[in-house]
C-alpha cells in the first residue's frame, strides 16, 4: 500500500499509471479501501475516479457503481469540473455495456465541464462510440482532433494514444502496413514515459494485429507475449481477452490447433469474468467459431457462431465484428453442405460489410488526415519564411559591417544549433508528410478509375459507334493520368515517375483494351528514367494518343505486328519515339489535323516545348524532342 499511498506524506497519493507503475494487481483494493479516508476532496475524487475507470478493466458492474459514487459526491459537493470528469468515466463503461446512445448523450454533456487538458481523453471515448457503431471516419475525425490537443498541450499521453487509435482504425480497414506504422509511433512515445499502462498494453496488442495480417507470426507473438504479461500484472481482463482471441487466429495460421483452442477459452474466460461486456464474449465465440471452421468442425461452428450472434442484440452496434460472424457463419453452413442459410448468412455479411467500409469513409478519413497535414505545413512554411528573412539579414549584415567578423562568427554559430534542431523536426514532419502525400496521390488514383468506370458505363448505353469510340478514348486518357497517380503512391519518390515501367502498363493495358495482346506486343527499348510529374503527364498522354492510333490503323485483319516505344535523355533534351511495323496508316490520321487525338498531342507537344517528327518505312515512326527543365 505503501507504494501508491500515504496519507500522512506531502504527497499521499502517487497516481497509478501516471506518477508509478509500480504495484501488482492488488492496486484497486488498496485504492478502494482508502479513498473514503483522503481529504481534500480534490484528493478524495482523484483515487475514485481511477478506482472507478480501472476497474472496468475487470467488472463493468463494479465500475459503474464506483463512478455512481462519484457522480454523487461531487452533485453533493458542487464541483463540477470533477462531475464532468466521472461522466467521462461514466460514458467509457456505458460503451462498453453496448448502451452507444447514452455514452454519447453523457460524454456530450461532460465536454461544457471540463478542462480542454481533460478533452482528448474525452474525444477519444466519443471515437470508441463511433468505432464500435462502424462509422470509422467519424472515429477517425476523433482520433486526429485528440492528436492536434495533445499536440498543442504538449501531452504526449494524449498523442501516443491517438496515433494507437488512428492504427486500430487502419487495421480495421484492412491497411497495415499503414497502421503498423502508426502503431509503432504510438509505442515509441509510450516507452518515452516509461510506464506501462492500460493503453500501452493494448496498443501493443493493436501493433501484434497488424504485424498479424502481414504475415510476419513471430513478430506478432511477442507483442501478444508483452501484452499478456503486462494484463495479467493489473489484471486488465479486457486486454487479456482481446490477445487471447487474436492468439486464436495466430496459432490457426501456424496449425497449432491445441494452442489455438486454449487461447480461445482463455479469451472465453477473460470476457465473461468482465461482467456484462457481451461486446468481448461475442468476439470471444466469433474467434472459437473461425477456429472450429479451420478444423473442419463445420456443426460445431455453426452452434459458437449462432451463440455469438444472439449475444450481438440489436443494441450492440459493432457491425464491424457483426458482419465477420456472418461471413464466418457462411463458411460454416457451406462447409455443412447447408447452401441455403449460407446464401442468407453470406447476403447479411454483405449488407453489413457495405455499411462499414463505404467510399465516403475512406475518402473522409484520407481527407481528414490532409486537412491536419496542411495545418502542419503552414506553420513550417512560416517557419521557414522567417529563416529566410533572418538568413539574408545576416548577409546583408556581413557585407556592410565587415568589421564585426568575430561578433558574425558568434551569431552564425547559434543560428546552425538552431538549424540543427528545426531540421531535426523537420525530418520527423516530412515524414508524416510523406505517408500523407502519398494517400493523396492514392485519392487521386481511386477518383480517376472511379471516372473512367463512369466513362465505360455510359459508353456501353451508346448506339453511335463514333460515340462510343469517342467514349473509350477518354476512359484511356483517364486511365493514363491514373497510372501516373499509382505510380505516385507506389514508388520510391513521390514528385518522380519511372517512366518505363509506367509504357509497359500503360501499353499492355491499350492493347488489352483492343483485344490485341495475342498477336500485338510492346518493346520499351530504354533504361530506367525518372520525370517529375508535371513532364510524365503529358509524356503519357502523348505516348497514349499513339499507340491509340496505332491499335487503330496499323494492324488491319489482326495482324501480328510489334509497337516500340523509347524515350531517353540527353543534355536539356529529352527525346521520345514510338515505331510500329506495321502497314503505315497511322500517318495519315496524324497527318490529317482534325482529330481529337491529333490536335491534342500537337498541343502537348506545343506545351513542352517541344516538335514532332514522322517518319513512314515499313511502318510508322514519330520521334518528338521536348525541352527539359528539371525541377529544382
Amino acid at each position: 500500500m505503501g507504494q501508491i499511498i500515504d496519507l500522512n506524506s506531502e504527497k499521499p497519493y502517487k497516481k497509478v499509471f501516471v506518477d508509478t507503475d509500480n504495484f501488482g494487481a492488488s492496486y484497486l483494493d488498496i485504492l478502494k479501501d482508502t479513498y473514503p479516508k483522503a481529504q481534500p476532496d480534490s484528493l478524495k475524487f482523484s483515487m475514485l475516479s481511477d478506482l472507478a475507470y480501472y476497474s472496468h478493466t475487470r467488472d463493468l458492474v463494479m465500475a459503474m457503481d464506483y463512478t455512481e459514487a462519484g457522480l454523487k459526491l461531487t452533485e453533493q459537493k458542487k464541483d463540477t469540473l470533477w462531475q464532468g470528469r466521472f461522466q467521462i468515466i461514466q460514458g467509457a463503461i456505458l460503451l462498453r455495456m453496448e448502451k452507444l446512445e447514452d455514452a454519447e448523450m453523457v460524454l456530450e454533456e461532460a465536454k461544457r465541464k471540463v478542462r480542454k487538458s481533460d478533452l482528448a481523453f474525452l474525444y477519444t471515448q466519443l471515437g470508441y462510440v463511433y468505432e464500435r457503431r462502424g462509422e470509422l471516419d467519424k472515429a477517425a475525425d476523433y482520433a486526429l482532433e485528440s492528436l492536434r490537443l495533445g499536440e498543442e498541450l504538449k501531452d504526449k499521453k494524449a498523442i501516443a494514444l491517438a496515433y494507437s487509435d488512428l492504427s486500430n482504425l487502419f487495421w480495421k480497414q484492412s491497411r497495415f502496413t499503414l497502421g503498423l506504422e502508426y502503431g509503432l509511433k504510438s509505442l515509441e512515445i509510450f516507452e518515452e514515459r516509461n510506464i506501462n499502462d492500460l493503453d500501452y498494453d493494448f496498443t501493443l496488442y493493436v501493433v501484434g494485429n497488424n504485424y498479424l495480417n502481414l504475415k510476419k507470426y513471430k513478430k506478432a507473438l511477442n507483442y501478444y507475449e508483452h501484452s499478456i504479461a503486462i494484463g495479467e500484472r493489473y489484471g486488465f481482463y479486457n486486454n487479456l481477452s482481446d490477445v487471447y482471441i487474436s492468439l486464436v487466429d495466430l496459432y490457426a495460421y501456424l496449425n497449432e490447433y491445441e494452442k489455438a483452442e486454449a487461447a480461445g477459452a482463455n479469451a472465453l474466460k477473460y470476457a465473461e469474468l468482465l461482467n456484462n461486456n457481451n461486446f468481448m464474449v461475442m468476439r470471444s465465440w466469433l474467434s472459437i467459431g473461425k477456429l472450429q471452421n479451420l478444423q473442419g468442425k463445420y456443426a460445431s461452428a455453426v452452434e459458437s457462431l449462432k451463440r455469438c450472434i444472439t449475444i450481438a442484440t440489436d443494441e450492440f452496434g459493432d457491425e464491424f465484428y457483426l458482419s465477420q460472424a456472418y461471413e464466418t457463419l457462411g463458411k460454416a453452413y457451406a462447409g455443412n453442405h447447408n447452401y441455403r442459410e449460407a446464401y442468407l448468412a453470406f447476403a447479411e455479411y454483405d449488407k453489413l460489410k457495405d455499411l462499414i467500409f463505404t467510399a465516403e469513409a475512406d475518402q473522409r478519413i484520407s481527407l481528414l488526415q490532409t486537412e491536419f497535414d496542411v495545418a502542419q505545413k503552414e506553420g513550417t512554411i512560416i517557419e521557414q519564411e522567417t529563416h529566410i528573412k533572418k538568413q539574408k539579414t545576416r548577409q546583408t549584415f556581413v557585407l556592410i559591417i565587415s568589421g564585426l567578423l568575430l561578433l558574425l562568427l558568434v551569431l552564425s554559430y547559434k543560428a546552425i544549433q538552431n538549424n540543427v534542431k528545426k531540421n531535426r523536426l523537420l525530418q520527423r514532419q516530412n515524414k508524416e508528410k510523406e505517408f500523407l502525400l502519398k494517400e493523396i496521390h492514392h485519392r487521386v488514383k481511386n477518383n480517376l478509375e472511379i471516372v473512367s468506370s463512369l466513362l465505360s458505363l455510359q459508353s456501353a448505353q451508346m448506339n453511335d459507334p463514333d460515340m462510343m469510340e469517342a467514349m473509350q478514348k477518354s476512359q484511356q486518357r483517364v486511365q493514363s493520368m491514373s497510372m501516373i497517380h499509382q505510380k505516385l503512391y507506389q514508388g520510391r519518390s513521390l514528385a518522380a515517375i519511372e517512366m518505363k515501367d509506367y509504357f509497359v502498363n500503360l501499353g499492355n493495358y491499350v492493347i488489352a483494351t483492343y483485344g490485341a495482346s495475342e498477336h500485338i506486343t510492346l518493346q520499351c527499348e530504354m533504361d530506367e528514367l525518372e520525370l517529375d510529374v508535371d513532364m510524365a503527364i503529358p509524356v503519357g498522354l502523348i505516348v497514349n494518343e499513339l499507340l491509340t492510333n496505332a491499335m487503330k490503323y496499323a494492324f488491319p485483319n489482326k495482324k501480328n505486328g510489334q509497337i516500340v516505344v523509347s524515350l531517353f535523355e540527353k543534355g536539356t533534351h529529352l527525346f521520345l519515339k514510338v515505331s510500329d511495323n506495321g502497314v503505315g496508316h497511322m500517318a495519315e490520321e496524324l497527318n490529317e489535323r482534325k482529330g481529337f487525338g491529333t490536335q491534342l498531342i500537337k498541343l502537348l507537344t506545343q506545351q513542352l516545348d517541344g516538335k514532332m517528327t514522322l517518319s513512314i518505312d515499313k511502318g510508322t515512326s514519330v520521334s518528338f524532342e521536348f525541352q527539359y527543365h528539371k525541377a529544382a
